[in-house]
């Protein structure tokens, strides 16, 4: 089962200009929901003593900064959730892993960001550790299935993450800055 799920807040950056009520509403589907998805999927898992449960947290879950207060916050939570579900569920054979991509051009990534695209994939590209590649929702798709399929057997409680060495990096250093990188 995949829980892939979410929606953000407005997009400000301070927290005394953040509303309470868009702080409730972002952690309702982003953490609740993923909460009854992990249930009711360990519900059905249960009897047939396996089965794998994917979810979706976020790049936003390991740096900070990276996203407003309430959506780190809820994915912070989604890693919780997967390490303690995969506590609990490894004794019937289920899987629990959680995936943290960097930005991609997705609907909820243009429009929190204000960029269409392209305009987002420059963006992140320039930020970006890893270059010459954007991650694309293809390569967050093919980790997902790799938690799916046998190849992940053996792993559980892990949380992916598909940043292309973005979260490795601190920005302020540029010790390994070459002169025309």
């Amino acid at each position: 089962m995949f829980n892939n799920a979410g929606i953000v807040d407005p997009n400000k950056h301070r927290i005394i200009d953040n509303e309470k009520a868009d702080f409730e509403r972002v952690l309702s589907v982003n953490v609740t929901g993923v909460f009854l998805g992990m249930k009711h999927a360990a519900q059905a898992m249960i009897p047939s003593r396996s089965g794998s449960i994917i979810s979706t947290a976020s790049i936003s879950s390991y740096v900070g900064g990276a996203a407003s207060h309430a959506y780190c916050c809820a994915k912070h939570a989604v890693v919780g959730l997967t390490k303690n579900a995969a506590v609990e569920l490894g004794q019937f054979g289920i899987r629990v892993n959680c995936l943290s991509p960097y930005a991609l051009a997705t609907p909820l990534a243009t429009k929190f960001v204000g960029a269409d695209d392209e305009g987002l994939e420059s963006i992140m590209s320039s930020l970006a550790n890893l270059k010459g590649v954007t991650l694309k929702t293809d390569d967050v798709a093919n980790a997902a299935l790799y938690f799916a399929s046998d190849d992940s057997r053996y792993v559980s409680g892990h949380n992916l993450l598909i940043d292309g060495g973005f979260s490795i990096v601190n920005p302020s250093f540029h010790m390994f800055q070459y002169p025309q990188s």
